[in-house]
């Protein structure tokens, strides 16, 4: 039951730290559109100065295309994301569950030893006192021995 226990727990720690680096994957992703967009916007600003605008229109429109896709790409990124989440609070409950299970086996294991130690007491108890009537027997018998004997 430990190793189960442990290995449940190396996974949700396996999982923690993917989730962890899916965080960070997403903080990266974020600061660079971020980056795009200043980039984006400052191009714009300089297209603004230096294009005609049916340039500055097209191209404007091919950046668009480009956030759009980073922001789908976000999204997918999003759903594994929510995925992992459900499946970590699934193994959490699931090993939630199983540790209840493993107490309510350990505290019912103990009361069947308890049980079982007072079946010992009681039987070492009336075993003394077998074994006193036998010796009392005994003397018994031996004293009719040898008043036999005399």
């Amino acid at each position: 039951m430990e190793a189960h226990i442990s290995e449940i727990r190396n996974e949700l720690q396996s999982r923690d730290g993917l989730w962890r680096r899916i965080q960070l994957e997403c903080q990266k992703l974020y600061a660079e559109l971020l980056k795009i967009k200043e980039y984006k916007d400052m191009q714009e600003i300089q297209i603004k100065h230096q294009s005609s605008p049916v340039q500055l229109t097209e191209q404007l429109e091919n950046k668009n295309t480009e956030l759009l896709l980073f922001a789908e790409s976000g999204e997918h990124h999003e759903e594994e994301l929510s995925k992992i989440r459900n499946h970590v609070y699934r193994k959490e409950q699931s090993h939630g569950f199983e540790q209840e299970r493993m107490k309510t086996e350990i505290s019912d294991l103990t009361e069947e030893l308890h049980q079982k130690e007072i079946t010992i007491a009681t039987i070492m108890d009336k075993a003394s006192l077998l074994e006193r009537q036998l010796k009392m027997e005994l003397e018994t018998k031996h004293k009719l021995l040898t008043k036999q004997q005399v």
